[in-house]
């Protein structure tokens, strides 16, 4: 099967509105893509993983808002005007919401049910508010920080494969009761003290990233965007070790202008 048959096939299940056996169809897509016989080449190998390391409701919800760009006619970065940038992410959002109620990972009003279940927010920042679950925390991501959802998406491969000790595991999406559209991950919950500016950025380059601006606390590679790098962010062990548990990273495509080159594939690969 080629890319243009696989994206074909998956537009056949949003159109059938996720049938039964859609949704056994793309759990069976979901099986491939973490034993390596789907081949998505929007990632190398080791963020495929990554990918993975998120759970099946992460590559299931990749692999649609992968479908939303391939089949636009859109390069990404490439927009005519805003409007019609919004209008794309907002398809995004709409297949993933169609797909997450019928699969029953959906969450009317995320923050009251979080709230039934584990209590008050234990923080809140620029786009993420955070649940104490015991040894781990239970996170709401929103979009405000990317507008499209393949992004946010991205966020989480790419955290999993260059972070794997703070791993992010996507247990459903919702919204929150202002109608925002969230994602619900949860994460090993990390004890320890803060870091220095100085701390993060030895840690960071020595994971081979360059320092782009220290306003922003940005780093690149030439196929990695990484950011939002400050000290609430990360957090230092009684032993030493350093942890980042929240960033902004992603595929560093050109239009990001931060020396990237990385192309973004919608080539598909399914090994018979």
């Amino acid at each position: 099967m080629d890319s243009k048959a696989f994206w074909n096939d998956l537009t056949e299940i949003v159109r059938d509105d996720f049938t039964p056996k859609g949704l056994l169809k793309l759990d069976e897509y979901a099986e491939l893509f973490n034993e390596r016989k789907l081949l998505y080449q929007r990632f190398s190998p080791r963020e495929q993983h990554g990918c993975t390391a998120g759970g099946n409701t992460h590559v299931v919800a990749t692999l649609l808002a992968g479908r939303e760009v391939a089949t636009s006619g859109i390069t990404e970065g490439c927009f005519p005007d805003f409007k019609t940038e919004r209008q794309f992410a907002a398809k995004q959002v709409e297949t993933i919401k169609r797909w997450a109620k019928r699969r029953g990972v959906w969450f009317d009003d995320v923050n009251h049910a979080l709230n039934a279940n584990l209590g008050n927010i234990i923080a809140s920042g620029g786009e993420a508010e955070v649940y104490d679950n015991g040894i781990y925390v239970v996170k709401t991501i929103g979009l405000d920080y990317f507008i499209h959802l393949i992004y946010a998406l991205d966020r989480i491969t790419l955290h999993n494969t260059y972070f794997p000790e703070t791993m992010l595991n996507v247990i459903g999406f919702g919204e929150d009761s202002s109608g925002n559209f969230k994602i619900i991950v949860n994460q090993p919950y990390i004890s320890g003290m803060p870091v220095t500016e100085d701390e993060i950025e030895s840690h960071i380059i020595k994971l081979g990233f360059t320092l782009f601006s220290r306003t922003n606390w940005t780093y690149f590679t030439n196929d990695i965007y990484l950011s939002d790098l400050h000290d609430e962010n990360v957090i230092k062990s009684s032993s030493g070790t350093i942890f980042v548990i929240d960033c902004d990273i992603r595929l560093n495509a050109p239009f990001l202008k931060t020396n990237g080159h990385r192309g973004l594939s919608t080539a598909v690969v399914i090994i018979e």
